[in-house]
C-alpha cells in the first residue's frame, strides 16, 4: 500500500481540530495561573511553556501552508499528541494546593471490598510471570497510543483528524479532573500514611502533605523483572501524586479499543490481550484503587460520545480531503 506521504492534500486553510482543543486547555489553564499566581512555585516559566506551545503551534500552521501534505499533516498532528507529556505532570503544579482527597477513596475501597485490593492483589500475586504480565500490560499503555495512531494515519486518514480530537479532548477532560479532584493513589498515599494504618483499616486525612512530598517508593512486583524495570523507571522519572481518579490509562485505554473496534476487528482482537493486562495493572502495581479503573471504564463510553459529538459539532467540514 503506498502511503503517498509527501503528496499534496486538499486542506482547510487554518488549525486542526486537536490544535484548537489544545489551545483552548492552554488558555484555560492559563487563566487558573493567574488566579493562583501567588502560590505557585514558577507561575513565570509555566506561562512562558505556554506562550511558547502557542506560538509553535501557529508556525506549524504556517509552516503547513507551504508544503500541505500528509506528512506534514501527520508531524502537526503528532506534536500536538507529544505534548501530553508535558500537559500530564503539570496538572500536580495545580491541584497541589487543594486537600488531597485518596482517604475518602481507600475508605470507600474499604467498606466495598472489606480490604484494600491494591495490597491484596499484588501480595497474593508476587511471581514473576504475574508480575511481567501485568508490568508488561501498564508499559505497553504507550505503544497502543502510537499502534491506533499510525492505524488511522495508514489506513483511515479520512478519520485521522477526529481520531487525534478525541483522544486528545478525552486527555484534557481527564486533567481537568485531576486539577481539581487531587488523588494520588494507593503508591503514593499509602507509603504517605503508613503501612501500619492500611494494615488496620484507618485511612486519615493527610491535607495538602502532597505539595511538600513527592516521593514514590518502588512498586510491588518482581524487582528484578524487565518489565517490571521499565514500569518503574517510568514512573520515577514521570509520575507524580495526581491523576488516580478516574485512571486516565483504563479509560485512553478503552477509548483506544473502541476506535480499533471501529477501525479493525483484527487490530481490535491484537490489542485485546494487552488491554485487559493493562487494567488489571493499574490495581497491581498500586497505581490506582478498584473505583479508580472502573470510573475510568465507563467513563471512557460517555467521553467517545461527547466528545465525538464536539467533532461533529464544530468541525462538520472534513479537514483531509
Amino acid at each position: 500500500m503506498a502511503l503517498d506521504l509527501f503528496k499534496r492534500v486538499e486542506t482547510r486553510k487554518g488549525l486542526f481540530a486537536v490544535e484548537k482543543i489544545t489551545l483552548i486547555y492552554n488558555l484555560l489553564t492559563s487563566i487558573l495561573i493567574l488566579f493562583l499566581f501567588q502560590r505557585m512555585d514558577h507561575p513565570w516559566h509555566m506561562l512562558l511553556d505556554r506562550a511558547m506551545i502557542a506560538a509553535m503551534t501557529f508556525l506549524l500552521m504556517y509552516l503547513y501552508r507551504l508544503a500541505p501534505c500528509k506528512f506534514s499533516a501527520f508531524v502537526r498532528i503528532v506534536i500536538q499528541m507529544s505534548l501530553l507529556s508535558y500537559w500530564y505532570p503539570d496538572t500536580f503544579e495545580f491541584n497541589r494546593f487543594f486537600p488531597n482527597l485518596d482517604h475518602i477513596f481507600a475508605v470507600a475501597e474499604q467498606f466495598i471490598f472489606n480490604c484494600q485490593p491494591a495490597i491484596w492483589f499484588c501480595h497474593t500475586f508476587p511471581h514473576l510471570l504475574v508480575s511481567e504480565a501485568f508490568n508488561m500490560g501498564y508499559f505497553f499503555y504507550y505503544p497502543m497510543i502510537l499502534i491506533v495512531t499510525l492505524f488511522y494515519f495508514i489506513y483511515k486518514f479520512d478519520l485521522f483528524e477526529k481520531m487525534s480530537f478525541v483522544l486528545v479532548t478525552s486527555f484534557f477532560i481527564y486533567y481537568l479532573i485531576y486539577i481539581f479532584v487531587p488523588v494520588a493513589g494507593p503508591q503514593f498515599y499509602f507509603p504517605a500514611i503508613g503501612i501500619e494504618h492500611v494494615a488496620k483499616g484507618t485511612f486519615p486525612a493527610i491535607g495538602d502533605y502532597f505539595n511538600l512530598h513527592q516521593e514514590l517508593l518502588p512498586g510491588p512486583g518482581y524487582q528484578h523483572g524487565f518489565f517490571y524495570n521499565l514500569v518503574e523507571g517510568s514512573q520515577q522519572v514521570g509520575e507524580r501524586p495526581t491523576a488516580a481518579f478516574p485512571s486516565s490509562h483504563v479509560g485512553i485505554s478503552t477509548i483506544l479499543m473502541i476506535m480499533a473496534w471501529r477501525g479493525s476487528k483484527i487490530l481490535f482482537g491484537c490489542l485485546l490481550p494487552f488491554y485487559l493486562l493493562l487494567c488489571g495493572a493499574t490495581v497491581y502495581i498500586q497505581a490506582h484503587y478498584v473505583i479508580d479503573a472502573i470510573v475510568g471504564f465507563f467513563s471512557a463510553f460517555l467521553l467517545y460520545v461527547v466528545v465525538t459529538w464536539m467533532f461533529k459539532k464544530w468541525f462538520a467540514v472534513p479537514m483531509f480531503k
